[in-house]
């Protein structure tokens, strides 16, 4: 489980397409990182199965891709190079900033508009339609795992409001309209709709 507060942007250092796995470089130290821990990279969680330290540098670990995650997620676009956020898994006693993120991304969102808004950037998304109806006005959502607050909802999409804070420390502030961004829905709002189907 994860907070959707970004601890470190690490870049991609090597994508093998043979076998869907990827290795991504980061300024953790290699002893903060376990075989078999989680890693939330742009909000798709990825099982670590290998760590190389880098020296002062951090370290490099590596994680397998399924075909299930190329296929609903923007992994499938990631290149050597390519930026990512980074969470490191909660561990009992941290800090809850955000909300409750699993690290399950529910689909891919685009980004339809970017406007200053004092120090702040307006953000407009179109969301697929099958998970517009878990997004609500005040209520949370998850954008290539940063945790943020959703300030409008549309027809077709909703907005969000990020701060100079979240545009430094995160990759949003390199995004422009027509970039997609991984999605995942609070898991709250899941759970009430499936009860409410039933």
């Amino acid at each position: 489980m994860f907070t959707g507060i970004v601890d470190h942007v690490g870049r991609i250092a090597a994508m093998q397409p043979g076998n869907g796995g990827c290795a991504i470089e980061t300024a953790w130290p290699p002893q903060s990182l376990a075989i078999g821990g989680s890693v939330a990279c742009s909000g798709v969680c990825l099982t670590v199965t290998g760590i190389e330290p880098l020296g002062a540098d951090g370290c490099r670990f590596t994680a397998d891709i399924s075909e299930e995650t190329l296929a609903r997620t923007t992994a499938r676009h990631w290149r050597p190079g390519a930026r990512l956020n980074l969470e490191r898994a909660l561990r009992l006693g941290d800090e809850l900033g955000g909300h409750m993120v699993l690290g399950h991304v529910d689909g891919v969102a685009e980004i339809t508009g970017r406007l200053p808004d004092g120090d702040s950037q307006r953000f407009r998304f179109a969301a697929p339609a099958a998970l517009r109806r878990f997004i609500a006005p005040k209520g949370s959502v998850t954008l290539d795992g940063v945790s943020l607050t959703v300030n409008e909802v549309t027809e077709d999409g909703f907005g969000v409001n990020m701060v100079p804070h979240t545009l430094a420390r995160t990759c949003f502030g390199d995004l422009a309209p027509g970039a997609q961004v991984n999605i995942e829905v609070d898991a709250l709002a899941r759970y009430v709709a499936r009860l409410l189907d039933t």
